[in-house]
C-alpha cells in the first residue's frame, strides 16, 4: 500500500484483537489488510502465546515468523485484565472501538467482565466477534479446540487418502482460516446492520461449524445414503463421492490430476479402448476397475504429453506441482502473491499478500507484528 493509494473500505474502524494463534488473528488481519487499524490487548507477561508457538525453528526479531505473517501491521497494548486499573483502562478503549475479537472458551469473558452483555453496555455500537471451537453449548464446549482436533472430531481425516489408508488430515490449518473468514463476514455484515440502524452485534463462530459448512457437499450426500460412511477410492481418492476418473494419477515422470470425463471420450482421447469399453454407469459402480485401468494407461507416457491430448479436447486436468515447482511457475509470477514484512530494527521476512483486491490495488502491509506493548503508552495513557 502506498501513501497516494485511496483510502481503503475499513479506515478509521478501530478493531480490539484479543484472540490468540490462528482463527481469531486472521480475522483481525483480514481487517487490518482492508484499512482497519487493529490493536491486539496482549498479556504483560508473554503477550499472544503465539509468539513462542515457533514453527520450522523460524523467528523474526525473537517473536515466531508465523506469528508475524498473521499479525502484521498491527499495534500492541498489554493490559493484565485481572487487574481492575488495567482492566478499566481497557473498557475505556472498548469504549472507542468498533469491533471487537476474541477466542477465549465460553465463559472466560464474562468471568472478566467483558462479555457480550457487559461491553454492549460499554458501547451499543461494537461488533463483538467470539470464536470458540465447538460453541457455546454440548459436551465438546470446554475442551481444546484447535484445527487437527476438530479436523479428527468431524470426520474430515477420513475423507482423504484412499481407501486403505488411515485417517489422512490436511497439511494445514485450514479450519482455522475458514472460521476466520465466517467471522469476517459476520462483522462485515453487522457494520453494515449498524450503518442502517445505529447498533451493533454479536457474532459468533466456531471450528466445528466450519468443518461442517466446508464439507457440506459431501456431507449432504452422507445424509442421503442412509448415513453410510462414505468409501474412499483404492487409488488417486479425491473425493469419495465422485465418479472414475475423478483423482489423482502417476504418468511416467511425475503426478496429474483428472477431473470428470465421459469414459468413452477419455478412450479416445488416451487412444485407450480397455477404458471405453466400461459403460459410463461402471463410473459409479465400478470406479476402483475403471481407476485401476486408468491408472495404467497413464503411467506409460510423461504426464505433459497426457496433459496436452486432454487439455486440447477441453478435459479438466492440471500437474500435481510441488511448491518449488508452483513458485516457480508462470502462474505463480503472473499472480504476484507475495509481499516483505520488515520489522522497525530491520529484520525482515517473505510471506503472502492479502488475497482481496480493492478498486484493483493489491493489497500490501509492509508492517511485521508489533512489539509487545510497543504502542501500550500511546494508547492506553489518558
Amino acid at each position: 500500500m502506498t501513501s497516494d493509494a485511496p483510502a481503503l473500505p475499513l479506515t478509521g474502524l478501530r478493531v480490539l484483537d484479543f484472540a490468540q494463534f490462528l482463527a481469531g488473528p486472521v480475522a483481525a488481519l483480514r481487517l487490518c489488510d482492508l484499512g482497519a487499524e487493529v490493536i491486539k490487548v496482549e498479556r504483560p507477561q508473554g503477550g499472544d502465546l503465539c509468539r513462542s508457538m515457533v514453527v520450522n525453528d523460524q523467528r523474526l526479531e525473537g517473536n515466531s515468523l508465523v506469528f508475524h505473517t498473521f499479525n502484521r501491521g498491527k499495534k500492541s497494548v498489554t493490559a493484565d485484565l485481572k487487574q481492575p486499573a488495567d482492566l478499566d483502562r481497557i473498557r475505556a478503549l472498548i469504549a472507542t472501538a468498533d469491533v471487537m475479537i476474541h477466542n477465549f472458551r465460553p465463559g472466560v469473558m464474562d468471568r472478566i467482565g467483558l462479555g457480550y452483555d457487559a461491553v454492549r453496555a460499554l458501547n451499543p455500537r461494537l461488533v463483538y466477534g467470539a470464536v470458540s471451537g465447538y460453541g457455546s453449548i454440548g459436551p465438546w464446549r470446554d475442551t481444546p479446540g484447535q484445527d487437527l482436533l476438530v479436523q479428527a472430531l468431524s470426520g474430515i481425516a477420513w475423507l482423504n487418502g484412499n481407501a486403505d489408508d488411515g485417517p489422512v488430515p490436511t497439511g494445514f490449518a485450514m479450519l482455522d482460516v475458514a472460521t476466520a473468514g465466517h467471522l469476517v463476514q459476520g462483522i462485515l455484515a453487522c457494520l453494515v446492520r449498524r450503518g442502517i440502524t445505529g447498533t451493533g452485534g454479536l457474532v459468533e463462530v466456531d471450528l466445528m461449524s466450519a468443518a461442517l459448512d466446508m464439507t457440506f457437499e459431501q456431507f449432504t450426500c452422507f445424509l442421503n445414503d442412509d448415513n453410510q460412511q462414505p468409501r474412499r477410492h483404492a487409488q488417486g481418492n479425491a473425493n469419495p463421492y465422485q465418479p472414475a476418473p475423478y483423482g489423482i494419477y502417476r504418468a511416467t515422470d511425475g503426478w496429474m490430476a483428472l477431473a470428470m470425463c465421459p469414459l468413452a471420450k477419455l478412450g479416445d482421447l488416451l487412444d485407450a479402448p480397455q477404458i471405453a469399453a466400461f459403460a459410463q454407469e461402471d463410473a459409479f459402480t465400478r470406479l476402483d476397475e475403471v481407476k485401476a485401468v486408468v491408472s495404467k494407461v497413464l503411467e506409460t507416457r510423461p504426464r505433459q504429453h497426457w496433459l496436452e491430448i486432454l487439455g486440447a479436447a477441453g478435459v479438466w486436468c492440471a500437474p500435481v506441482l510441488d511448491w518449488p515447482e508452483f513458485a516457480a511457475s508462470d502462474g505463480f509470477a503472473a499472480l504476484d502473491p507475495l509481499q516483505t514484512i520488515r520489522t522497525p530494527e530491520g529484520a525482515e521476512a517473505r510471506t503472502t499478500r492479502c488475497p482481496i483486491r480493492i478498486d484493483g490495488q493489491t493489497l500490501r502491509n509492509p508492517a511485521a507484528a508489533p512489539a509487545l506493548g510497543a504502542d501500550t503508552a500511546a494508547i492506553l495513557t489518558p
